[in-house]
């Protein structure tokens, strides 16, 4: 009889000071997850774990089941029975019987009830069946807790931000587990964790210490002193007692008798490296309108290709509202010409902007729909008056190298023409990882004087090659770098930076 391999994504990155809310139909970009074999249609051939994970099944002659595909913009805590609703299908699947499971999670899941959702998951697989092999790909960005570490087989997580090696680090877990049901290769695990709660803004490895740490971990794996080794910078907004840099590593027991010593000794070396440069994960921006000023001085020189000014602050990728205008207003004050600006959430807007249809002259109070009480701010909509160049179903497919050939949906889309800007509106939240956020409704970036992006490092898959210069701005957000805006309650402490130590 052939193998039977349990094949699963469930992945939330929960910030929990942000004002989202996460339902059910969260999962899918909103339109809910997916189950059994449309699941696997869904990311079949994709540049995710979960696809690598059906191409190692389909060469190792087993049948892959697909329980569950489900995944969900950052936001809020889903709630217990959102989380049941994801989990009970793998868990059936499970109880009916396979060879082994390999898990797309996220690492950073927050319900309620719960810290540790990932960890969770994989306790009521254990409970189900203790002796089951088990793969699991991380993000980049996990707060990994000693529960993902006992009751996992194998982890491993992304090595690049810009997330565009997904299927590669599930390629890794599941050739490794699949080389152990063979009896190649017996993994082993250790891992570590910091009291060092770092800067999404200096996670990108290289901006900053992440970089030296991974060139080390990719040359322990190639040396074959270890099969995987993963450094994992850790989420931020989320405020729980596993937020912190970790990191963990796969070697072969098989191989080395003193596998875990070896593997031990490579996971705290990578530690080490980020303890002794820990001041760099801390991010120090510029004031908002100097930042723009700076972006408007480069814009009068001659260059090829358009400048970026990154509002990070409100990145729906890390939980933020995408409705902050803050950037917006500053762009607009300062006079900035020929830009594009997107996206902005914002489904009463869009419903008015359909209504007056393409062409229509409008007024319209745009964003600050969104009340942040965690942060302590009040939504501030901005009035502006435009033209209704384009409408679009917001139906994608990205052609970039993240998720590359995956659909997404941005709900209705309007392209609002105020003269100097260009601001695409959308009824759901994206982060503009990908040129199709522009190109779908008719605006070819490449050829703007400036691009405003609502994104924090993602947006550098996709724009960075065509930038002439990039120019960060601090707007407000629960996305903001600036950790001390946050009441965290659930960290660890003393913690850096936060703490003395």
């Amino acid at each position: 009889m052939s193998k039977r391999f349990v094949i699963a994504l469930i992945k939330h990155e929960t910030n929990t000071f942000s004002p989202i809310a996460t339902p059910l139909s969260a999962f899918g970009h909103g339109n809910g997850p997916s189950f059994g074999e449309d699941a696997k249609a869904a990311f079949a051939g994709s540049n995710t774990p979960f696809a690598a994970f059906l191409d190692i099944a389909r060469r190792e002659g087993a049948e892959a089941v697909t329980p569950v595909a489900a995944e969900s913009w950052p936001s809020n805590m889903a709630t217990r029975a959102t989380f049941d609703a994801l989990v009970q299908p793998l868990e059936d699947a499970v109880r009916a019987g396979c060879d082994a499971c390999f898990l797309d999670l996220h690492g950073a899941m927050v319900v309620d009830g719960c810290e540790d959702a990932e960890g969770e998951i994989l306790k009521r697989l254990r409970r189900i069946r203790a002796d089951l092999p088990i793969a699991v790909s991380f993000d980049y960005h996990t707060n990994l807790s000693p529960d993902s570490v006992a009751n996992a087989s194998v982890i491993t997580g992304y090595k690049t931000y810009p997330h565009v090696d997904m299927y590669e680090t599930g390629m890794l877990a599941g050739d490794i587990l699949a080389r152990s049901l063979r009896g190649e290769a017996r993994p082993v695990m250790a891992w570590g964790w910091l009291p060092l709660v770092s800067s999404v803004m200096r996670h990108a490895p290289e901006d900053g210490p992440s970089g030296e740490i991974l060139d080390y971990a990719r040359a322990m794996e190639k040396s074959g002193r270890v099969l995987a080794a993963t450094l994992l910078p850790g989420f931020p907004h989320a405020d729980t007692p596993y937020t912190g840099v970790s990191a963990v590593v796969v070697a072969d027991a098989r191989a080395d008798a003193g596998a875990r010593a070896t593997a031990q000794q490579v996971c705290d070396r990578m530690l080490a490296i980020a303890w002794e440069r820990r001041a760099e994960y801390a991010f120090h921006p510029e004031p908002l309108a100097q930042s723009v000023a700076r972006a408007r001085a480069l814009g009068a020189s001659r260059h090829e290709g358009p400048i970026l000014l990154i509002d990070h602050c409100d990145n729906c990728g890390s939980g933020g509202s995408q409705d902050v205008m803050l950037v917006v207003e500053e762009i607009l004050r300062q006079n900035l010409d020929d830009v594009a600006i997107g996206p902005i959430r914002d489904p009463q807007a869009v419903a008015q902007m359909v209504a007056a249809g393409i062409g229509s002259n409008v007024n319209v109070l745009l964003g600050g729909k969104t009340e942040m009480p965690s942060i302590g701010l009040s939504g501030k909509p901005l009035q502006l008056a435009g033209r209704v160049r384009n409408i679009t179903d917001g139906e994608i497919v990205f052609t970039g190298p993240m998720y590359t050939g995956l659909k997404s949906h941005l709900g209705r889309t309007v392209v609002l023409d105020t003269g100097r800007a260009q601001i695409v509106v959308t009824e759901r939240h994206h982060e503009p990882f990908d040129q199709v956020i522009f190109r779908h409704c008719g605006i070819e970036p490449a050829k703007k004087k400036f691009i405003m992006l609502k994104s924090r490092i993602h947006y550098r898959a996709g724009f960075k090659p065509i930038a002439a210069h990039i120019v960060e701005c601090a707007g407000a957000g629960v996305t903001n770098a600036d950790l001390s805006v946050y009441n965290y309650r659930r960290l660890v402490r003393p913690i850096f930076p936060l703490d003395a130590i």
